[in-house]
């Protein structure tokens, strides 16, 4: 086993990118907003706020969701932890990482909310930065712990929707 693989099999990374991002994100939709305002795209009626509004309640459902699971199978929530389990079951039985598709969910109720239109044109970004500095480090390591196990888990579900 090469000293990279054996990493990997300790943690996925030795920095919590998730949470990084999830605030680097904010920080740039609050002060592109200020600097740069654009207008809102979308309608200001009760319809479009009530789907802005469930986006964001399906999101906090959703990560609760996943960390409910995870805490369930006595493993980490921490992005840059050891997985102890691979947990295949609740969000996780669809989607490998439901906690990121939580965040977006969320990013997009608070786009609707402040009506930032920021926020949306951020998510590609964040989504790329989540995928290339966390989501394919979690990948690797969790092959690297659970090999065949995990390889037959990831090709039933997908990374993200």
């Amino acid at each position: 086993m090469s000293e990279d693989s054996n990493t990997y099999t300790e943690r996925p990374s030795n920095v919590p990118w998730p949470p990084i991002l999830i605030i680097g994100t904010v920080v740039a939709a609050v002060l592109l907003g200020i600097w740069v305002p654009l207008p809102w795209p979308g309608l200001n009626d009760w319809p479009a706020q009530v789907v802005g509004v469930a986006f964001g309640v399906l999101g906090v459902a959703l990560f609760l969701w996943a960390g409910y699971t995870l805490s369930r199978h006595d493993t980490t929530v921490m992005p840059h932890k050891g997985a102890s389990r691979l947990v295949k079951d609740g969000p996780f039985a669809r989607y490998r990482n439901p906690i990121y598709i939580a965040d977006v969910l969320i990013f997009l109720c608070v786009a609707e909310v402040t009506k930032n239109v920021w926020f949306v044109l951020l998510m590609p970004v964040f989504i790329g930065l989540v995928t290339w500095l966390a989501i394919l480090p979690e990948e690797r390591h969790l092959e690297a712990k659970f090999g065949d196990e995990y390889r037959a888990y990831k090709s039933q579900t997908r990374r993200w929707i």
